[in-house]
């Protein structure tokens, strides 16, 4: 199997992006776009004729969401994305366009951060687990950004966290003991009902497959409508 992966590089954040091709070839029906990643950046460390490819990665399971970036223009993990299911020689990876890109495929994702300790995204007293079902849903979040990326509504800067924050707030309203329910449901409406328009462009693209609808659905009627005893529903 031979792919040519065509990269938008750039060497920093004030520098022009440029183009550039590399080679892939391998025996391996398992091979992802993660696993040429690191052989083309080993390759080029090696040989010493070209820059590595900068990008980012840790468990490269799927676990970390710390690979996200666009893939043959759509945002996917790379450790994810098998060669084999691309189809064509040509694989074109870009990076995450809502962040600030750092180098290369690297982007600066710390507004989630911010946005959850914008929305005090912590509890302050023992926790009450009110759903079980709902807390494990809301607690497979990666992180990646993939949510964000196409969600029509999120703009970093903005007040509205889009899935990355909604998710959080969902494990938090689920373990949320009644004295804390009045600051974790201001929480939830400032950072996520008063900006989602429920497009739910994000369903499709969860590496984690979170439901987010059933979480919507839960989350709104818990904090923005009151009833608090509706997400013990449905628990295991």
């Amino acid at each position: 199997m031979k792919k040519s992966l065509h990269i938008l590089r750039r060497e920093n954040a004030k520098s022009s992006p440029y183009w550039e091709d590399f080679l892939y070839e391998t025996q391996e029906e398992n091979d992802t776009v993660a696993t040429a990643l690191r052989a083309i950046a080993g390759a080029a460390q090696k040989e010493g004729d070209r820059r590595p490819v900068a990008w980012e990665s840790s468990c490269l399971q799927k676990r970390c969401g710390a690979c996200a970036m666009v893939i043959n223009g759509k945002p996917a993990l790379a450790c994810d994305t098998f060669l084999k299911e691309i189809p064509g020689e040509k694989i074109t990876l870009e990076p995450l366009r809502k962040f600030p890109v750092v180098e290369d495929l690297v982007v600066d994702r710390s507004i989630m951060m911010e946005n959850l300790k914008a929305l005090s995204v912590w509890l302050n007293e023992d926790a009450q687990l009110h759903s079980e079902e709902m807390a494990f849903e809301a607690s497979v979040c990666l992180q990646c950004g993939l949510c964000l990326e196409v969600c029509p509504n999120f703009a970093p800067g903005g007040s509205f966290g889009g899935m990355a924050a909604m998710n959080p707030l969902a494990h938090l309203i689920a373990n949320s003991p009644r004295e804390g329910r009045k600051a974790v449901a201001k929480s939830y409406r400032r950072g996520v009902f008063n900006g989602c328009g429920k497009s739910l462009a994000c369903r499709n693209i969860c590496p984690a497959g979170i439901r987010i609808e059933g979480l919507l659905v839960k989350s709104n009627a818990a904090a923005v409508w009151g009833r608090w005893g509706q997400i013990g529903k449905g628990s295991r």
